[in-house]
């Protein structure tokens, strides 16, 4: 047999050993497994993966909302995961900001063509290329602007208490690219716009998007800050290979701040997509800026808040756990939950 015959039938062999040998068993194990028939089988299928607790929550239109849950809640004190709990939802808090940002844009409170040497000239003087970043140039992570998390002396286990503290992390730093030249995931972006729409308002934004978003929806279990919930009602967060419960850290930059339950996530999310929330102005400005669903990431806390048109369905997952190989394995579940609503379509 000629080499190149030899070497032909070989490779995809050897690529094949390489995929094996080299993925994680324990995500290897999640993806292989048989899908069971129900939601509620799978988000208990989901504890065998070293997760501690998990909670699903699915809209589907013409049904009643359906609530899921798995592991623990708190897992020291042996409180069984509640699907009511609070959770940290970080950098879904995004398109809370998008919406409330369009929402001032619609009103000729702010301009689409506005840059942030215009907005924010105080701060715009430690910022490249700020004469041509403009709002929605932050609202898609255009801006090339550094994030401030991705620094090495970003205080994890300590976060800042001042919204100033992160922004000196990326000032005097060269940009990643020009503005809109590409995309690159910037929390940067978003404590920025936090800071302009509190100088547009007069007030904070936070108190914009409970009038203007919460409760015109009903919403009274979601919050901006950590500092404005019952942590008894907060699901509690995990890292993997560190012991403690770490809920107690306080992420306050915009973007990554708010709390809320599943099923408010849930409703919120529909509502902006469906009308409900924006008006046909505001939608437009929406849908010009920014996306309809979001993922998010702080220590002890991962989720997922996704619309799929194809069932219409919401599907909104908490997960309190991560490091490790734990996203992996959100996601993993996150996609086997909505194959069983197709399934059972």
């Amino acid at each position: 047999m000629r080499a190149k015959t030899i070497f032909r039938i070989l490779m995809p062999l050897v690529a094949i050993g390489c995929t094996i040998y080299f993925t994680p068993w324990l995500i290897l194990r999640a993806w292989l497994a048989p899908i069971p028939d129900t939601i509620q089988e799978q988000v208990d299928m989901a504890m065998n993966y070293q997760l501690d607790g998990i909670i699903v929550y699915v809209d589907q239109g013409g049904k009643e909302p359906q609530f899921y849950s798995a592991g623990w809640k708190d897992r020291d004190q042996k409180i069984p995961a509640d699907p009511n709990s609070l959770f940290k939802i970080a950098s879904i808090s995004k398109l809370y900001i998008a919406a409330a940002a369009s929402k001032i844009v619609a009103s000729g409170a702010l301009s689409l063509d506005d840059t942030l040497e215009e907005l924010l000239p105080e701060v715009a003087k430690n910022i490249e290329n700020a004469d041509q970043i403009t709002l929605p140039l932050l609202i898609q992570h255009r801006s090339g602007i550094p994030n401030y998390s991705d620094q090495p002396n970003y205080p994890w286990d300590k976060p800042f208490t001042e919204n100033r503290q992160a922004l000196e992390l990326i000032y005097g730093l060269p940009a990643d690219f020009a503005p809109n030249e590409k995309y690159a995931y910037s929390n940067t972006n978003y404590l920025l716009i936090g800071e302009i729409l509190d100088k547009t308002l007069g007030y904070s934004h936070h108190e914009y998007i409970r009038m203007e978003i919460l409760e015109p929806l009903g919403l009274t279990r979601t919050y901006s800050l950590l500092s404005e919930v019952d942590q008894d009602e907060l699901m509690s967060g995990y890292f993997v290979g560190y012991p403690l419960d770490i809920k107690g850290n306080d992420f306050i930059h915009p973007g990554g701040s708010m709390i809320s339950t599943a099923e408010e996530v849930g409703i919120f999310l529909r509502a902006l997509i469906d009308g409900t929330l924006l008006t046909e102005k505001e939608q437009e400005i929406y849908s010009s800026v920014y996306v309809y669903e979001h993922t998010g990431l702080v220590p002890g806390y991962q989720s997922i808040a996704k619309y799929h048109p194809d069932i219409d369905a919401v599907v909104v997952q908490f997960v309190n756990t991560n490091g490790g190989y734990a996203w992996n394995i959100h996601e993993i579940v996150y996609n086997r939950v909505v194959k069983i609503l197709k399934k059972n379509e």
